[in-house]
């Protein structure tokens, strides 16, 4: 992939998310489908998730690649987005895969989330990941992302 712009902060990795969206003609009720690690993704697909809410479409989340387990996204008031019930159906139009999937010690492989894409070919495929985690663990190679934002944490400063 060839690098295109250098963004800063959360607003550097929500709006590119946003921008490929409403720039890929997508019908309404189009399912955007989130996999990801529990608890360590979960707080940035919330985050994705709720910059994209004035969109007409669909959001879910899969913990891991367990389609079995995926549950629905949805905007609660004054609180965010929040995880919420099994959808009706799973035929996302867009896949994001989170970056948390590539840590090591997850037991997933870049083969096993190739598997999972290759059953939905015709969905674009965004992945969100921070400090070079996808190339780092070779996952570049494996999935060919249609949007790639990669962000990075650094300098982490703590005061007491």
């Amino acid at each position: 992939m060839e690098e295109k712009e250098r963004l800063k902060g959360v607003p550097g990795m929500l709006r590119p998310f946003k921008q490929f969206l409403v720039g890929a003609g997508l019908p309404d009720r189009a399912l955007i489908v989130y996999y990801g690690c529990p608890g360590t993704c979960t707080p940035f697909i919330e985050l994705l998730a709720f910059s994209v809410r004035d969109l007409p479409f669909e959001q879910v989340f899969v913990p891991y690649l367990d389609e079995e387990k995926a549950r629905t996204i949805r905007a609660v008031p004054d609180v965010g987005m929040q995880i919420g019930d099994a959808p009706a159906s799973l035929t996302p139009v867009v896949v994001v895969v989170m970056g948390g999937l590539a840590m090591p010690n997850v037991p997933i492989t870049a083969e096993q989330a190739a598997g999972v894409l290759a059953k939905y070919p015709d969905a674009k495929r965004i992945g969100i990941c921070f400090m070079n985690m996808f190339e780092k663990e070779g996952w570049t190679a494996a999935i060919e992302f249609d949007l790639l934002v990669d962000a990075t944490l650094d300098p982490v400063t703590v005061y007491r």
